[in-house]
Parts: C-alpha cells; structure tokens; sequence
C-alpha cells in the first residue's frame, strides 16, 4: 500500500469513529495518528493535513454531499460512505491533490471498509462535485 494511501486510511478510521462519538476527546486522533503511521514524520503531517482540514471544512463538506446525493441525506449514509465522501470531499474541495487522485483513492478505501455499493456511490458522487467545480469555473 503506498505511503499516503496509508495515511488516508488511518484519518478515515478517526473520521469514523468521531462521527460515532462526537463526545471523544480529539487530542487521542494525534495519538493514534502517530502510533498507526509509525511515527513517519511526513505522513503524520500529511494525515494531520487531511483530518484538520476535513474538519475544519465538515459543514461546507456536508452540503456539497446533500446537494449531490440524490434521495440521500448524510445521516441515511453508512458511516464509512459518509465518511470517506467526507475526506474525498475535502481533497477535491480544498487542497492540491489531484481530484483524480482524490476519487481513486476514495474508492478503494470505499472497496476495502465498505460494503457492496460503497466503491460506486463514492465514485459516482464525488465525481458530481468534481462536474460541478468545473461547471462552475472553480477547478
């Protein structure tokens, strides 16, 4: 697994397991950053980079999401889908990954943590936002 496919799979378990308890202390996150990525410094700060900003940008995330997810709120989502929407979402939105690069990695987190359709639903909507950025002139 490349180095930041690592990374990207270490900030999705923290997305998730703060979406289902929003109560926990999000100091642990850095903790458990370090110890699951080895404590290589670069992917540490390429992991707090993608879990600060997806939070940091959460809400705008989430109305992109329900402006594109036909027939589905975020919360009928499965906390996995939600979730890597979530970081996907902010790749595409907000930093300098490749949007392709964003997509493809989402999707196979999406194969690996989540079910049948997840791999599709991902793909399918991340690839209407990356549509509607370029319709929009801001891609």
């Amino acid at each position: 697994m490349a180095r930041r496919s690592r990374a990207r799979e270490v900030v999705l378990q923290i997305l998730y397991q703060e979406d289902l308890n929003p109560d926990a202390d999000p100091g642990l996150a850095d903790q458990f950053l370090r110890a699951r990525l080895n404590q290589d410094e670069n992917l540490i700060a390429f992991g707090r980079y993608l879990l600060v900003g997806t939070r940091e940008h959460r809400k705008k995330i989430d109305q992109q999401l329900e402006r594109f997810a036909d027939n589905w709120s975020l919360r009928r989502m499965a906390a996995t889908d939600r979730n890597l929407l979530r970081l996907g979402g902010f790749e595409i939105l907000y930093s300098n990954t490749p949007a392709r690069v964003a997509i493809n990695e989402a999707v196979e987190l999406a194969k690996r943590f989540g079910g049948k359709h997840s791999p599709q639903f991902v793909n399918g909507l991340l690839d209407r936002i990356l549509k509607s950025m370029h319709a929009e002139g801001n891609a």
